[in-house]
């Protein structure tokens, strides 16, 4: 069977089903297991430059007139014929993450070819998991898809058993730096079982932007900064967005040095299964317990200890 995902997360559940080798295209921006699909072919490219950006421009340009949506990426249709995909994976949630179901459904119709889309549209933590079980269904290895959810969701059992009877921290996860966005969908889940409380945002919400005053007055004990799209590198290079703010140093999170830089693409902003990672990472951020690898410095990082 032939694989192109064009979405992050839909190649992160073929690698965790063991199918890596079937993948006959990826998006640009598909980067895990590195070795595994270094050599698969790209049939996406982006409209921006988000590492010559600013966070203000590229909201900007993402909800101005000149962009709306999945056309920030442009989609190689002319590649994606000639790889004669099987299943093309695709999704229908966010319209700024990548090439829109609708988009490729249109495409895939123009092809000479038996191909089916299949859409992925996961919202909370429980969607996350059994989209694995939904791609493996379409795979042909079910059972194999059955297995490695039950194992993730023993993880994240695993988790919420090592940190519970103790105390909760408020904790704020922002999402996008200008404007500031508080993180949705399934981010507040992974903060509840690694034992905090969320602020800001509900499980499996859409979220919209917030305003500074809305973060002063939850007064979080902790605050996570793990913008989208985002390695940490990236993040620390506009970390000013916040710092400066009126009253930064006001907040309890602050005094504490509980303000945490997270690595959001590989853990929290793609609804793939190392979701569960970033679960156990924040219970290390959260109440310095290790449940699961350790955590490195590259996935979790004080802000205040970061390098200038």
């Amino acid at each position: 069977m032939r694989i192109v995902s064009l979405l992050p997360a839909a190649t992160d559940l073929v690698a965790e089903l063991g199918l890596s080798a079937r993948l006959v295209g990826r998006t640009h921006e598909c980067d895990w297991p590195p070795r595994e699909v270094a050599a698969v072919p790209v049939v996406t490219g982006a409209d921006l430059d988000q590492d010559r950006l600013t966070s203000r421009e590229i909201s900007d340009a993402v909800g101005g007139s000149a962009h709306s949506g999945s056309s920030l990426y442009t989609l190689d249709t002319e590649a994606l014929a000639t790889l004669r995909p099987d299943v093309v994976l695709t999704q229908d949630l966010c319209e700024v993450c990548a090439v829109s179901y609708e988009r490729v459904s249109r495409t895939v119709r123009l092809l000479d070819a038996d191909t089916r889309v299949l859409s992925l549209e996961p919202r909370t933590l429980d969607d996350v998991l059994d989209c694995l079980v939904t791609v493996g269904e379409v795979l042909g290895v079910r059972e194999r898809a059955e297995r490695r959810r039950a194992e993730l969701r023993a993880r994240l059992d695993h988790v919420r058993a090592s940190v519970a009877g103790r105390v909760r921290p408020r904790v704020v996860a922002i999402e996008w730096l200008d404007p500031l966005w508080p993180a949705g969908h399934w981010v507040p889940e992974q903060i509840a079982y690694a034992g905090g409380e969320p602020l800001l945002a509900a499980p499996g919400e859409h979220t919209k932007p917030m305003t500074w005053e809305a973060v002063q007055e939850a007064r979080p004990d902790v605050v996570l900064v793990l913008p989208c799209g985002f390695p940490p590198e990236r993040t620390l290079r506009e970390r000013d967005l916040l710092t400066r703010l009126p009253g930064w140093d006001d907040l309890p999170a602050v005094r504490a040095n509980r303000v945490w830089v997270l690595d959001g693409p590989a853990y929290f902003n793609r609804p793939g299964p190392r979701v569960v990672r970033g679960a156990e990472v924040l219970a290390h951020v959260l109440h310095d317990v290790r449940a699961g690898a350790v955590v490195t410095s590259a996935e979790a990082r004080p802000l205040r200890d970061a390098p200038e």
